[in-house]
């Protein structure tokens, strides 16, 4: 008579059978993780775009992108003296932006590796189109489209971007395009801006840390969340805002980069 139970291979196959499902459950819970993390990084986008879109409208630009001031913001300065402009933020404008609300400036999804990096609001999360969103004064006089006042609704159009994922707090079309009108400087982390998933990203000086949510993005299929000028937010291939130099000057920039 035989023995009942399972032989040798029988046991074999069900381990290995477990071992399957267990995968496929895992890569399920991971993607499902990381459709939830994009929908709350688009719920992000879309209420920092409302809340520009306010400041706008009470006070007839947008906020600066950046503002030198010796009066340090509510929190202080954030980012590093080293690498980081002294002063107030675009974010620092709007109202509520206080500790209880910082959560919403934080990208759920961004995939730094350096300590210094992912605890500063500044790196890995959202950044402001600079063409848009201008500082008083630089030193950098190449940059002169960056300078000045900020621009009002009336003169962006509705396919232009106003946040994006990013890997700064602040970016321009310079970094999105193969051939910047001048080097960027890796020291400098404004020039570290970059959109996530980016092709060209493989071939910047990036700080240490940054790589993979520059090279690999953060977001399924390298997509990334576009707040724009109209107020809508589109959820886009990282490719589909690389700026190409051309013989007559820049492929994609306008209106997408720069509303003019």
């Amino acid at each position: 008579m035989r023995r009942a139970g399972f032989t040798l291979v029988e046991l074999l196959v069900v381990i290995a059978i477990i071992a399957i499902l267990i995968a496929l459950s895992v890569a399920v819970l991971h993607a499902s993780k990381q459709r939830a993390r994009t929908v709350l990084c688009g719920s992000h986008i879309k209420q920092l775009t409302m809340d520009l879109l306010m400041y706008e409208a009470d006070n007839e630009t947008f906020p600066y992108g950046f503002l030198d001031s010796f009066t340090p913001p509510p929190g202080g300065y954030p980012g590093s003296p080293s690498r980081d402009r002294l002063g107030w933020w675009w974010f620092h404008f709007l109202q509520g932006r206080d500790d209880t609300k910082e959560p919403l400036l934080r990208c759920p999804s961004k995939s730094l590796s350096h300590l210094s990096l992912k605890g500063s609001v500044l790196y890995g999360n959202y950044a402001v189109n600079q063409s848009i969103f201008k500082s008083p004064g630089t030193t950098q006089l190449q940059r002169k489209e960056f300078v000045g006042t900020p621009l009002s609704s009336g003169e962006v159009t509705g396919g232009t971007l106003l946040i994006v994922d990013n890997g700064y707090s602040v970016t321009s079309w310079w970094h999105a395009a193969d051939v910047p009108p001048s080097p960027l400087d890796s020291g400098r982390g404004e020039d570290t801006a970059y959109v996530p998933g980016l092709e060209i990203n493989r071939g910047k000086n990036l700080l240490p840390g940054q790589e993979q949510d520059a090279v690999n993005g953060r977001h399924p299929n390298k997509t990334i969340n576009v707040g724009f000028g109209d107020n809508h937010v589109s959820t886009l291939k990282a490719q589909d805002l690389f700026v190409e130099k051309t013989a007559d000057g820049y492929a994609n920039k306008i209106p997408l980069w720069s509303p003019k």
